[in-house]
């Protein structure tokens, strides 16, 4: 497409997000050595903007301010304007994310922040109109007065800005060590339990988020202590999201979050990470449960990302938009006339009462947003015709709508590879494969792993943070690490090639060499030889993501048991004391390491099946194992060429004979299991606190 103006600086990049600036009358400068000097050179501000390529109001910024000549005429200067990808650069979006928040009280992107040239920030917000309006400053009058208060009163704003820059750089170095209560799951519990919302499910209000790690570990209380509550908790949260328009009805997959208390009307973009970390949800679901209906989303969310979000490398896309056509959720919506055209009357009315067009317009412009909000016994009373009928007919309506949808022109993808988020997807089609018996999931896994390991590696072992058009570039953060290392971890359990718990190891070797903290405990977000920052942060708390240190503290006691190293499981206790204060006041912020906690309190079980590969009993029991909710665990199959040293559970075990299903804990093993019978029973017997509260669900 023609440009109004000759290209800037980002025009090299490979964001994605940053391209679509490159041709902004906007000065821009990517984030790196040469916008840092020209600051000190020209003694001049930073403007520093945040944001990512499925962002709406990104978008919206973009288009008022960014292309208007005279905002970038002011910008040009008084400042040096720097654009930053934050999937590109985490380190610095959470960094700069703190500074908006104590400044604002609130955060979000488009992340707005001004800097000094030595990048302590002195002023910050979300999205600014490009003149006041909305109840907030124009973003033309901001530049203004920003630029008079750097050349009248520099030395208030220098200090002001040292104020909340030493604020932040002090959370790193903060002592929240401390022993961990016996009772902080239960109290986990009844502070994840006072936040659920009793008529919609999930946890606060709109915007509703969709807490999956809080879920998870919901999961595990409802199954360690049996309470009605806590499995209705999950269940209704888990059917509620489901059946909103936050799901998307057609094609699978959920968007980003829900504008409002009902999951009806979400913001559109769909996150990789969102999906990763939602398909174990569901499957987890179904496997306590039994109910198909969670494995029928989960599996839906895996086709999405199939179909939709794999590179032709094999890696997993990051993001899809919220806009296209220069509209939010364009794609998505219906009117009942185009569901008659699509489906013909007769099957078109049927339809308009499932997804709740019936009701009237629920979008912009008299369009609709397609959810479930009556059941489906309820519909089939109405149009005289049983559920299961009526669930046929609409299985295929959704198939035709489907069809009909991708002949519109769909919302981009940002098709750059990030290490953290394939390491989630990695583990999420990792667990959808042993669930549903999937090659094709496993397949993915595999594929996305092989390339984190060769095309996101660098030669001296280190990782990259995200690649794109043939460049992997950036040094990896805790999460690319910790995430990568937990995908392999699930992945090995999957198709059990020790070459996944190997490079776990390696890739385990690297956070404790660059980024464990040797003094208080756990790891830092960015490594010992990182590009300074203001600050070198901790983050032990869960966001959009999981704390990388929550995932690493359960990946640490995984590769203990795997390996029979000590030396794990000691790093792993004193990672987990290092938050015990925090763990302790604020249960409800720390729900990833949290399932680090119980999965030492509930205590692990180390299952073994022995037996040659395609040994039909060795698989039967394997099958077996699989189809039950048994989270504290570790998997080991054991062959007659597994290698001994790096799996010791394997000892003596599968060389020869009939399969066999060892169960071991607290390093003793009962006798093993000869049958599949005895196998299913020694299981059974193991997940029946699980079965029976799933059961009264």
């Amino acid at each position: 497409m023609p440009h109004d103006h000759p290209a800037n600086r980002l025009e090299g990049e490979t964001s994605p997000y940053l391209l679509q600036h490159a041709h902004n009358p906007v000065d821009w400068f990517p984030w790196g050595p040469e916008a840092l000097q020209e600051a000190r050179d020209e003694d001049k501000p930073i403007f520093l903007s945040i944001g990512y390529s499925a962002c709406h109001w990104c978008h919206v910024m973009e288009r008022e301010s960014f292309e208007d000549e005279r905002i970038a005429a002011l910008l040009k200067a008084h400042f040096v304007s720097i654009k930053v990808d934050r999937e590109e650069r985490p380190d610095l979006d959470e960094i700069y994310m703190k500074a908006v928040q104590a400044l604002t009280g609130q955060g979000g992107w488009p992340m707005t922040v001004f800097l000094t040239p030595e990048l302590e920030p002195f002023y910050g917000g979300t999205y600014f109109p490009p003149f006041s309006a909305y109840g907030r400053p124009g973003f033309a009058d901001v530049v203004m007065q920003l630029a008079e208060a750097w050349r009248t009163r520099r030395d208030t704003v220098v200090s002001q800005a040292g104020r909340l820059t030493e604020r932040i750089a002090r959370e790193g170095r903060q002592d929240t060590g401390g022993s961990i209560a016996e009772d902080v799951l239960d109290r986990s519990l009844e502070a994840l339990s006072s936040s659920y919302d009793a008529v919609w499910g999930g946890f606060g209000g709109a915007p509703k988020f969709p807490h999956p790690v809080d879920l998870r570990l919901m999961l595990r209380h409802a199954a360690r202590t049996g309470r009605d509550d806590a499995w209705r908790i999950v269940t209704h949260t888990l059917d509620r999201m489901a059946d909103g328009g936050f799901h998307d009805q057609l094609g699978g997959g959920f968007h980003r979050y829900s504008t409002d208390d009902e999951w009806l009307v979400p913001h559109f973009e769909k996150m990789l990470y969102d999906n990763a970390l939602l398909i174990p949800v569901y499957v987890e679901a179904y496997l306590a449960t039994g109910e198909e209906r969670y494995a029928r989303t989960a599996r839906q969310a895996c086709e999405w990302v199939l179909r939709e979000m794999v590179t032709p490398q094999g890696a997993f896309a990051s993001t899809q938009d919220a806009d296209s056509e220069g509209e939010e959720g364009r794609f998505f919506v219906w009117t009942s006339k185009e569901l008659r055209e699509v489906l013909g009357r007769e099957l078109a009315e049927k339809a308009e009462h499932w997804w709740t067009v019936a009701e009237g317009s629920n979008f912009e412009g008299g369009t609709n947003i397609l959810w479930r909000k009556r059941p489906a016994a309820e519909l089939a009373t109405r149009f005289k015709t049983t559920t299961e009928q009526l669930e046929r007919e609409m299985e295929a309506a959704r198939e035709q709508l489907f069809v009909a949808r991708s002949l519109r022109i769909a919302p981009g993808t940002d098709d750059k590879v990030l290490t953290a988020w394939n390491g989630l997807m990695i583990s999420a089609f990792a667990l959808a494969a042993q669930a549903f018996e999937e090659e094709r999931y496993l397949a993915a896994a595999q594929g996305a792993a092989r390339y984190a390991l060769t095309e996101m590696r660098q030669a001296n072992g280190r990782l990259h943070s995200t690649a794109r058009a043939g460049r992997a570039k950036g040094e990896a953060c805790l999460d690319d690490y910790a995430f990568l290392i937990q995908g392999l971890l699930d992945l090995y359990e999957s198709d059990f090639d020790e070459r996944w718990l190997r490079e776990a190891l390696a890739l385990d070797e690297v956070l404790a060499e660059h980024f464990e903290d040797g003094e208080r405990g756990g790891y830092f977000t960015t490594g010992s030889d990182h590009e300074r920052l203001i600050a070198r942060l901790k983050s032990p708390q869960d966001g959009a993501l999981p704390s990388g240190n929550g995932v690493q503290a359960l990946n640490l006691l995984r590769l203990a048991l795997l390996t029979g190293s000590g030396a794990h499981a000691q790093t792993a206790e004193r990672h987990l004391l290092s938050f015990g204060e925090l763990l302790n006041r604020y249960p409800q912020a720390f729900s990833a390491l949290l399932l680090a906690v119980d999965f030492l309190q509930v205590g692990p079980r180390e299952w073994v099946v022995a037996g040659a590969s395609h040994d039909p009993d060795a698989r039967a029991m394997l099958r077996s194992l699989r189809e039950r909710f048994l989270p504290q665990r570790v998997v080991v199959r054991a062959f007659p060429h597994t290698d001994r040293e790096l799996i010791p559970l394997a000892a003596g075990r599968g060389e020869s004979g009939p399969a066999q299903l060892f169960l071991c804990r607290n390093h003793a093993c009962q006798l093993p299991a000869t049958s599949r019978e005895a196998a299913r029973d020694l299981i059974a017997g193991e997940s029946v606190s699980a079965a029976a509260g799933a059961s009264r669900s």
